[in-house]
């Protein structure tokens, strides 16, 4: 069955593309993956996008705590933006 999609990803996706990132759209892919995988100045985040208000299922929960690198929920494109400007000073 196809995940369900948020109805802010598009705005995301745009958001990020127009900022200058690479977006890799992983929603399909089920099993908790996140959403999109987001590329920017070569360091790459996993990003979960949920509408405002919304949870983690529990097959995203289980993703999230046995990936052993960084994950991000997000509501929003300013969300997303800050995430990639805090990551990318390292």
């Amino acid at each position: 069955m196809a995940k369900r999609v948020d109805s802010n990803q598009s705005i995301i996706i745009a958001g990020l593309r127009q900022f200058g990132a690479t977006v890799q759209d992983l929603h399909s892919v089920g099993h908790g993956c996140p959403d999109i995988l987001v590329g920017y100045k070569f360091k790459s985040f996993p990003m979960e996008i949920k509408s405002p208000g919304g949870t983690l299922t529990p097959a995203e929960v289980k993703w999230r705590d046995t990936w052993r690198g960084n994950y991000y929920v997000i509501t929003s494109i300013e969300q997303a933006l800050q995430i990639l400007c805090d990551g990318s000073e390292d």
